[in-house]
């Protein structure tokens, strides 16, 4: 088991400024007993022969090719708006004078 205490947990939390219960702390420092445990594990097998992977099994993108398609005319798309100025939306502003 690591070396995780239940006083390591309770500074880390009033240095967070998170109020946690006593059961709360038993409980979290038995968690990351656990997480600093199984690093522990992995930074054994971790060698400069081992690549650093991000997932076990290779992923690949599965990618479609671009068809134009018809699309929308600009009164079709402007139809629902509430407000509109030409061919745009017409939004309120958010920022000042940008």
């Amino acid at each position: 088991m690591s070396e995780i205490t239940a006083e390591q947990v309770a500074h880390l939390a009033s240095l967070a400024r998170i109020d946690l219960s006593p059961e709360e702390i038993t409980s979290l420092t038995h968690d990351l007993g656990q997480i600093v445990d199984s690093v522990a594990k992995v930074s054994q097998v971790a060698t400069a022969e081992m690549p650093a992977t991000s997932h076990p099994l290779p992923l690949t993108n599965v990618f479609r090719p671009d068809v134009v398609v018809p699309s929308l005319t600009v009164e079709q798309a402007l139809s629902g708006a509430p407000d509109r100025d030409g061919d745009k939306f017409r939004v309120p502003a958010i920022l000042d004078g940008e």
